[in-house]
């Protein structure tokens, strides 16, 4: 499954976390995936979308940062591709004529 990641970072201060990666990486645990993530330009959070079968996994990675001036959102999500795979047959034609009336 897929999950977004929001961190909330303390006072908008991402410093502290980027000290922290050269030193000790990410903090993955076997079987969490990072596959991609975006900083908002104030500083105030990231985005990052992670992947894994088992939410434990996310539970352990959240505990290793703690005290680090991060709190965190995990947001399950699908892709766009599989959500209109998902709504497709939902859709109706547009060729059908509307009712009068």
């Amino acid at each position: 499954m897929l999950f977004m990641i929001i961190e909330h970072f303390r006072d908008n201060d991402i410093l502290e976390i980027y000290q922290r990666i050269p030193d000790e990486g990410r903090m993955l645990p076997d079987g969490l995936s990072y596959v991609d993530s975006w900083v908002e330009a104030n500083f105030n959070r990231c985005f990052q979308l992670m992947e894994c079968s088992d939410l434990r996994l996310l539970q352990e990675w959240t505990l290793k940062w703690r005290g680090a001036g991060v709190t965190f959102e995990i947001i399950p999500v699908v892709s766009s591709k599989e959500s209109q795979e998902v709504v497709a047959p939902w859709l109706h034609p547009l060729s059908s004529p509307l009712p009068e009336g």
